[in-house]
């Protein structure tokens, strides 16, 4: 692929509206984010379908969102997986990570289905927003572990609004990435419920989000044939990214909650923080320890 035609078919998200305000749209293209999860955090395949499953729909969740909010999504189960995290801003941040980045499931077992990586569990929704104190919570059970259903369930059961909603990841034969996306429809207020109805129907028949990116059809095209046969303009589009705002200073600001014994425990050797959503390492001098634990130990008094 051409420089040209890889800047044109970048990761980016896209809304739109109905001209006749029946429903709003989102799509999105998340192919180097979830290829950037993938490299980061060494995931299986398992890992990296559904873990990019989660990264996609954070995003289309905080699409809606102002400034900087963000969007949390916790998957918990009882499945080789554990734990899925992923966030997302509405400036186009998106991070995430699992707590067991290489669990695999029994293929050979003809039962096998991807939601048992996750299992039974729960999904738990945090919404960051400006002028709250506390983040607004919800918690609902996962139907399969799938991803896709499981969101799809929190927007009827939490956000009682009728949507339709796919997240799909696609690899190649040797377990890369090929691409990865998503769309999500929202019913607007006082809308026919039928208008909602027949796009579900038709997102129902849509083929996967990434063989359509594979096939050469960008997040406008996916836009348009999702929302057949009605009409829809533009609202707003931008870049997203794999991207984490762990920082030295954050690190070291975690290190200093910390208690003086425990930082004079920590001071005869330099300290190696991992990052769980981004997986950079940062190592962080005795010295810088030191000093910590002297802060530390100055405001005991």
């Amino acid at each position: 692929m051409s420089l040209k035609k890889e800047l044109q078919f970048k990761d980016r998200l896209i809304k739109g509206i109905d001209t006749a305000g029946a429903f709003k749209i989102s799509v999105v293209k998340t192919t180097d984010v979830v290829r950037t999860a993938q490299t980061n955090h060494g995931l299986s395949l398992l890992g990296t379908v559904l873990l990019g499953r989660a990264l996609t729909a954070s995003m289309l969740l905080a699409s809606e969102l102002k400034g900087e909010e963000r969007i949390k999504m916790r998957f918990e189960g009882n499945g080789p997986l554990g734990m899925i995290s992923a966030e997302a801003n509405r400036v186009g941040e998106i991070r995430g990570y699992l707590q067991n980045p290489h669990a695999e499931l029994n293929y050979t077992n003809p039962d096998t289905e991807i939601g048992d990586g996750l299992g039974v569990g729960l999904l738990t929704v945090s919404q960051i927003l400006y002028n709250e104190a506390e983040p607004k919570t919800s918690t609902i059970q996962l139907v399969n572990g799938d991803i896709n259903s499981d969101v799809a369930h929190f927007m009827a059961q939490s956000q009682q609004v009728l949507s339709a909603i796919l997240l799909d990841v696609s690899l190649t034969d040797d377990g890369s990435v090929n691409e990865a996306g998503g769309l999500l429809i929202q019913r607007l207020p006082d809308a026919d419920d039928n208008v909602m109805r027949h796009l579900q129907e038709t997102v129902k028949q849509l083929p996967p989000v990434a063989d359509l990116i594979s096939d050469g059809l960008y997040v406008d095209d996916i836009m348009v044939e999702a929302s057949k046969p009605y009409s829809v303009k533009e609202l707003d589009r931008q870049p997203v990214d794999f991207f984490c705002r762990c920082s030295p200073e954050r690190f070291k600001n975690a290190l200093s909650m910390l208690s003086y014994d425990d930082l004079k425990e920590m001071t005869d050797e330099s300290q190696e923080i991992v990052c769980h959503y981004c997986g950079n390492s940062l190592s962080i001098p005795k010295e810088e320890i030191k000093e910590l634990a002297e802060s530390a130990r100055v405001k005991l008094n």
